[in-house]
């Protein structure tokens, strides 16, 4: 069974769940499952590329390749 046919099934019987305990269980699992694949796939910068990070935005300070805060925020509000 590949993993398409293998989803549906689940979701089925998920579907078919009446006991709310399990449904928060899997809910759980879920979260901490996503949470353990996602910080698998961090790792660390070395601290020649984080002192370059810092070179950089130092450099953009100088340049002026800044925006003030609220000029962000209101872009940011703009987006919903």
């Amino acid at each position: 069974m590949d993993i398409q046919a293998r989803k549906l099934n689940f979701i089925q019987e998920f579907l078919r769940l009446q006991n709310e305990e399990i449904i928060t269980k899997f809910e759980k699992m879920l979260r901490i499952e996503k949470k353990k694949s996602y910080e698998a796939e961090l790792s660390p910068m070395s601290l020649d590329e984080f002192n370059n990070m810092i070179d950089s935005a130092e450099e953009d300070v100088r340049e002026g390749r800044v925006i003030p805060v609220s000029k962000l925020k209101d872009e940011v509000n703009s987006w919903t």
